[in-house]
């Protein structure tokens, strides 16, 4: 049953809030047409970044400092600004005052676009010719402006000199005052259409409940088009983010917030059911290669592979929520291009019955989910190295699909998407899946073996490998790979997606104790740190693969926020089965203790998308994970999946 819809306000109130991470500032700000979120990053290689989530849009400079040292930043009078452009067009953005102490700073480089091309720059340091633009100087102000390159309202960028100097020159420099004081008006100006805020009390069943700032992150994300991943970098669609948030958010969230998310998934998919991984929008598009596509109309990227058995499990989900009116409703929906919802979620069903079909015939290796053809990314960990060279993913394979065919067969039993004939192989399909998929990622390392490589291992990243050694005990220790190679081999990396399963399968107790006895180990010998849950241990590994997973990359040992809310959600509903013996109901709570306790410790980074350490007097200590890591992402300060704590709760703690 639905909790009652509470009433859509017309106009959602401003949303402003702050989060600083070590070396970066973020401001947000949503009022009326606009939404933006400035970042400052101070230190040695400054920048200013201005994002928009209308067309996913951004304006940045990169500055040099040229004596002193740009530490001491701050922001102050952030507003809302609406202006035109040089056709009178409208453009929305925020103004706001910056104050510097101490440092004399020149212009680098100005980029005004899609925030995918300031992610490249960030990256490579290449601008595409198409949308590089010249400033205009005066004595106290450097402007920036630009058409979109199809010729739609584009971007502004201006800085104009309060206190201190515009000096002269190619570039000319930014000097403070007298006193050591550089002021700077900023103002930041975007040309695409605004999108549709929905207001938090539209958002949350308990609009109140929660940490204030996981709250207003979600908002900043949420619009009646999409949830956005995160900002700065992913301000727009992306459709395992949105499918992987609400398997976690869902509880909390109303019915009005799930479909809207539900929707932007619906509307995107593929003719053959395929989930839109990303959406190249705005000038992003209009610079796409494909010589086909009219300017600026959204282009899906449907190279991933997850995400399309994540859809079926997280529809079943919402409509066990419904009474069955509103199923029907929901069902009834239709796209933007006439198709219901019940055509669409259908249409990715015989899908995943079709890509599942092969192995669950006659399982061997060769006839997994592999990655697509030419790609070398296809899960959520999809950095270039995310799966060590692997073409099988462990998720998606020993969990994903397996848990999308039983999603199928209980669709299939409800009987709202009609009588499909190959719905009713969906179960023993799945039966297939679980019994013969996990053992395929099995690798195993004797004991001895292993306390040489933590040994090895601790000594090569500078941390004391006592409480790691002393936590393994005898015999064969064994666990599952990361990935397989295309010839099967396994990437023997310890990985914390075993959440997955625990989160969307019923495991076997000797295989939920044998899993979380290996990632509850402290590091090397596990996954737990004192700044939390690591998402990869290089350990049992070659040395040639080692760097590839180090706290420098962006899929390596690191924290990520939503693969604890993954994991505590899923020891939580481990811990309702009754079918589990006392002993790995004990397991599973002493689980919760632990990782409940490193998610308290750094609970005021949580919100952010992920964290790295560094190991000082004994301990690991949270380090922001950014543009000095050697993999070249860097954090979101707001990450949609991980607002999931609004729905993930600790235990004890009140539903």
């Amino acid at each position: 049953m639905q909790v009652p819809e509470p009433a859509l306000p017309s106009t959602p109130p401003p949303l402003r809030f702050s989060i600083e991470e070590g070396e970066v500032i973020n401001e947000f700000l949503r009022d009326g047409p606009v939404a933006a979120h400035l970042l400052l990053s101070r230190g040695a290689a400054p920048r200013l970044i201005v994002a928009f989530p209308a067309g996913n849009s951004a304006v940045g400079l990169w500055l040099d400092v040229q004596a002193g040292a740009a530490s001491d930043w701050s922001v102050d009078q952030l507003r809302p600004l609406a202006a035109s452009d040089a056709a009178g067009r409208p453009l929305y953005g925020v103004e706001a005052l910056v104050r510097v102490r101490g440092a004399v700073l020149a212009p680098r480089q100005a980029v005004l676009s899609s925030a995918r091309v300031l992610r490249d720059f960030q990256t490579t340091g290449a601008i595409p010719a198409q949308v590089r633009c010249k400033p205009a100087v005066s004595a106290t102000r450097i402007h920036w402006a630009r058409d979109r390159v199809d010729g739609a309202p584009g971007y502004a960028l201006t800085l104009e000199v309060e206190h201190g100097t515009l000096a002269a020159g190619t570039p000319p420099s930014l000097q403070p005052g007298a006193d050591g004081m550089l002021h700077l008006r900023v103002r930041a100006l975007c040309g695409e259409t605004p999108l549709t805020p929905i207001p938090l009390a539209a958002l949350l069943t308990e609009p109140g409940r929660g940490a204030e700032r996981v709250r207003q992150s979600l908002a900043f994300l949420s619009y009646e088009e999409k949830l956005l991943a995160g900002s700065w970098r992913f301000n727009t669609y992306f459709g395992r983010d949105t499918l992987m948030s609400l398997a976690m958010l869902m509880p909390a969230l109303t019915a009005h917030a799930t479909e809207a998310a539900l929707g932007a998934v619906l509307a995107r998919l593929g003719p053959d059911g395929d989930v839109a991984h990303e959406e190249d929008i705005g000038e992003c598009a209009c610079l796409h290669p494909d010589a086909g596509h009219a300017p600026a109309d959204p282009i899906c990227d449907y190279k991933m592979v997850d995400d399309d058995f994540m859809l079926a499990p997280v529809v079943l989900a919402y409509l066990e929520r419904c009474t069955p009116a509103e199923a029907a409703a929901f069902l009834a929906r239709r796209s933007g291009a006439g198709h219901s919802f019940a055509e669409l979620i259908t249409r990715n069903l015989r899908l995943v019955l079709r890509r599942a079909a092969p192995f669950a015939q006659a399982p061997a290796i060769g006839r997994l989910i592999a990655l697509k053809p030419g790609q070398v990314t296809g899960d959520w960990r999809d950095s270039h190295d995310g799966l060590g060279g692997g073409r099988y993913s462990y998720n998606v394979n020993a969990v994903l699909v397996p848990a999308a065919l039983r999603a199928i067969a209980a669709l299939a039993a409800r009987g709202e998407l009609g009588q499909e004939p190959d719905f009713g192989t969906a179960a023993a399909m799945a039966g297939q899946w679980e019994t013969h998929a996990p053992p395929c990622f099995e690798v195993a390392c004797g004991t001895a073996e292993l306390r040489d490589r933590i040994a090895a291992y601790a000594g090569q990243l500078g941390v004391d490998a006592a409480p790691a050694l002393a936590s393994l005990a005898g015999g064969i220790q064994r666990s599952f790979a990361l990935s397989l190679l295309g010839d099967g081999t396994p990437v023997p990396v310890m990985h914390s997606d075993f959440g997955f399963a625990l989160l969307l399968q019923t495991p076997p107790a000797e295989m939920i104790e044998r899993e979380l006895t290996a990632i509850m180990r402290p590091f090397p010998a596990g996954l737990m740190t004192d700044v939390g849950l690591l998402v990869a241990n290089a350990v049992a590994a070659d040395p040639g693969l080692q760097p590839l997973f180090g706290p420098d990359r962006y899929h390596g040992a690191v924290v990520w926020s939503w693969q604890q809310a993954l994991l505590a959600a899923g020891l939580a509903r481990q811990r309702r089965r009754g079918d589990l013996p006392a002993a790995t109901q004990a397991m599973l709570a002493a689980a919760e203790r632990t990782l409940w306790a490193a998610i308290r410790r750094t609970r005021e980074q949580g919100n952010s998308e992920l964290w790295s350490w560094r190991y000082e007097a004994g301990q690991y200590q949270l380090q922001p994970f950014g543009p000095d890591c050697a993999t070249a992402d860097e954090s979101n300060a707001a990450q949609l999946w991980s607002t999931v704590y609004l729905a993930v709760r600790e235990p004890g703690e009140p539903m």
